[in-house]
C-alpha cells in the first residue's frame, strides 16, 4: 500500500506526461501481479462501490480524533477534501503495517456486506494500521471518490513501453468487461481472455478539434463530411448469437436500450458497428435533453420508450464477418457499412410492418455532400437546425485508429451559445484545486433586477485567473452554506454552453449543457449582464421546450 500511495503522490505531483509515465513504469516493474491488476483497473476508470456513507465517516473520524463534529466540519470545509481531512486529523498509529493493495481491496469488498457497527470496527482498525498517505488513499477507495490525473493513454503507453507491445494492442486488450477480483494480469496483457469475452468492444477512434482553416486539409474531395450528432457514442456488437451495446465510457448499456434487441436477428454474426445512440422520431433527431431522461434509469418504462425513442445512427463498421477491418480505408468501410445497414432494413421489412411514423432503429448517418470548402462552411451554419454540434471530417484513405490522433479525423463544431452573467457563489475544487475556490455558481437578472442562478461551471480559466478569483471569494464572502460561500456579485463572466433546455428543477426554468467560462469580462459592469429573458430567448430559438427533468 505504501508503494501505491507513493505512486499516487508521484503522478499527481507532476504535470509532465513523461514523469507520470516513468512513475507508472517503475511501479509495474516491481509490483506483484495481484496489485498490478488493481492499479490498472483504478487508473482506467473502473468504478468502485462506496463502502460506507460520508455521514458515518464524519462521525467516526471526529470521534476518533477527539474533536466535536462542528470542528471537524469546519476543518473539512477548509481542507476541501473529506479523505484528506480524515487522514490529517486522525492520531498517528504506532502499529503501522504495509499490506499490499489487493489485500485492502478485498478487505473493503468484504466489509461492504457488514453491518454499520462491524464496518465501524473494520474501518477504525484499518486507519490504525495505515500511515497518513496510505489512509488518504484508503479513504478515497472506501468512499468511491478515487480519481487520478492520468489519462488511459498514459497508462497504456507505460505498459507498452514496459512490455514491448504496441499501444493499440494494449488498449484493445484492456477494454471491455473484466473484473479485477477474478482477472489475471498477465492473461489480460497477453490477450488470452479476449476469445472468452464475446462482447468485447474496440477502442474508439476520437477526433481533434479543427483549429486551422479548411484549406490546410487540401482537396475537399479527399474528405468525408458528416454531421456531428449530439448523443452517446457507442458500438453495437453481434457475436455468437448475442447482441451487445457499449458506450464510449466502456459501459455495457445493452439493457438500457432494449429497442436494439430487434436487430439481433438481422445483423450478421461477427459485426461491430460504431455510431451514436440518439433519440429520434419521424422528424429526425431529438434534443439531447430527451435522451437524458433515459440516462441513469435502472428501469425503462413503456412511457419512456414512447417519449424518448432511440435509434442507432451508424457511421462506421470496424468488424465484419468476424474480422477486424480497422486497417481498411474509411471509404472501404463506408461501402461495407452502407450495404450492411441496407440489408438489415430490408430483412426486417420482409417480416414486419414498417410504420412511417416510427423510424427504423438502425439508421445510416448521412454524408454531407459538397463540392467546395465554401459550400461546407455554409452547410455547417445549418448545424443547430439539424440538432447537430457541427461537422465531422474524415480522410477517405484513413484507417480506424485508437484514441485521439491528429491528421485524419477532425471535429468542426459550431460556436457555443453564450451569456454574460455574474458570479454569486463558490466552493472549493478537488484534487490539486482542493484548497482553491474554483467551482462557481452564476446568475442573470430577471425583469425586476433580482439575480437568478442558472448554471455552475468550473473550467475555462487559467491557473492565474483561478487564483485571482479565489482571492476575491475569500475577501468577499457574504454567507456560508456548508462548503458553499455566497459572494458579492461583482465579477462578470461570459459563460458558454452547447445546448439549452427547459427544466423544472432550476429556478431559472432552464438548464444548460456543458457550461464553461469562455472569458472573464473585466470590461463589463454587473449592470450590463444578460437577463433571464435573454436566456429564455435562447431556449425558444435553440432549445427543447420539453422539460429535461420530467420528459
Amino acid at each position: 500500500m505504501k508503494r501505491f500511495a507513493q505512486l499516487i503522490e508521484e503522478v499527481t505531483a507532476s504535470t509532465k506526461t513523461t514523469d507520470k509515465t516513468s512513475a507508472i513504469v517503475r511501479y509495474f516493474t516491481h509490483a506483484n501481479a495481484e496489485d498490478k491488476i488493481w492499479v490498472l483497473a483504478l487508473f482506467t476508470g473502473r468504478r468502485l462501490k462506496r463502502t460506507i456513507s460520508s455521514t458515518r465517516l464524519h462521525e467516526w473520524a471526529a470521534d476518533l480524533a477527539g474533536i466535536p463534529l462542528w470542528l471537524f466540519e469546519e476543518t473539512y470545509h477548509n481542507v476541501g477534501d473529506l479523505s484528506e481531512t480524515i487522514a490529517l486529523i486522525l492520531p498517528e498509529s504506532n502499529s503501522q503495517t504495509d499490506k499490499p493493495l489487493h489485500y485492502w481491496m478485498e478487505y473493503l469488498n468484504e466489509l461492504s456486506t457488514r453491518t454499520d457497527e462491524e464496518k465501524k470496527e473494520g474501518i477504525i482498525n484499518a486507519w490504525y494500521e495505515l500511515g497518513t498517505a496510505e489512509r488518504f488513499v484508503f479513504n478515497k477507495l472506501m468512499s468511491a471518490t478515487f480519481r487520478i490525473g492520468v489519462s488511459q493513454g498514459v497508462v497504456v503507453n507505460a505498459l507498452a513501453k514496459l512490455y514491448n507491445v504496441d499501444a493499440q494492442v494494449i488498449t484493445h486488450r484492456i477494454i471491455g468487461k473484466w473484473d479485477p477480483f477474478t482477472t489475471n494480469f498477465e492473461e489480460l496483457l497477453t490477450g488470452e481472455h479476449i476469445d472468452t469475452d464475446v462482447s468485447k468492444p474496440y477502442p474508439f477512434y476520437l477526433a481533434y478539434p479543427l483549429e486551422e482553416g479548411l484549406e490546410s486539409l487540401g482537396n475537399v474531395k479527399d474528405w468525408q463530411a458528416e454531421w456531428k450528432w449530439d448523443g452517446i457514442r457507442g458500438q453495437i456488437i453481434k457475436r455468437k448469437g448475442e447482441l451487445f451495446v457499449w458506450s464510449r465510457g466502456e459501459e455495457l448499456i445493452t439493457e438500457k436500450f432494449p429497442e436494439y434487441q430487434q436487430l439481433l436477428e438481422y445483423i450478421p454474426d461477427g459485426t461491430a458497428i460504431d455510431g451514436e445512440v440518439i433519440c429520434f422520431n419521424n422528424n429526425g433527431p431529438m434534443p439531447f435533453s430527451i435522451l437524458q431522461t433515459r440516462i441513469g434509469r435502472k428501469n425503462v418504462s413503456k412511457k419512456i420508450l414512447e417519449d424518448a425513442p432511440v435509434v442507432f445512427l451508424a457511421y462506421d463498421i470496424i468488424e465484419y464477418n468476424g474480422e477486424d477491418i480497422r486497417s481498411n480505408t474509411q471509404q472501404e468501410r463506408r461501402v461495407i457499412l452502407e450495404r450492411i445497414v441496407d440489408e438489415v432494413r430490408l430483412q426486417y421489412a420482409d417480416k414486419h410492418e414498417v410504420k412511417p411514423e416510427e423510424p427504423f432503429v438502425l439508421q445510416l448517418s448521412p454524408l454531407v455532400e459538397v463540392e467546395t470548402w465554401d459550400e461546407l462552411t455554409s452547410k455547417r451554419e445549418m448545424s443547430r437546425d439539424m440538432l447537430s454540434e457541427g461537422i465531422m471530417l474524415k480522410r477517405k484513405e484513413s484507417i480506424y485508429q485508437t484514441g485521439r490522433k491528429r491528421g485524419d479525423w477532425w471535429k468542426w463544431k459550431v460556436e457555443p451559445l453564450s451569456i454574460d452573467c455574474v458570479l454569486v457563489a463558490a466552493q472549493k475544487g478537488s484534487g490539486r484545486r482542493s484548497s482553491l475556490y474554483t467551482d462557481y455558481t452564476f446568475a442573470v437578472r430577471d425583469k425586476d433586477g433580482k439575480l437568478i442562478t442558472f448554471a455552475k461551471a468550473y473550467s475555462g480559466l487559467t491557473d492565474k485567473e483561478f487564483a485571482q478569483v479565489d482571492d476575491f471569494v475569500k475577501r468577499n464572502i457574504l454567507e456560508k452554506f456548508g462548503p458553499v460561500r455566497t459572494v458579492k456579485p461583482q465579477l462578470v463572466f461570459e459563460l458558454g454552453f452547447e445546448g439549452i433546455a427547459a427544466s423544472s428543477r432550476h429556478k431559472s426554468g432552464v438548464a444548460v449543457r456543458f457550461p464553461r467560462m469562455l472569458r472573464w469580462r473585466k470590461d463589463k459592469p454587473v449592470e450590463e449582464i444578460n437577463t433571464l429573458d435573454d436566456l429564455k430567448a435562447l431556449l425558444q430559438t435553440y432549445g427543447s421546450a420539453k422539460d429535461e427533468d420530467n420528459g
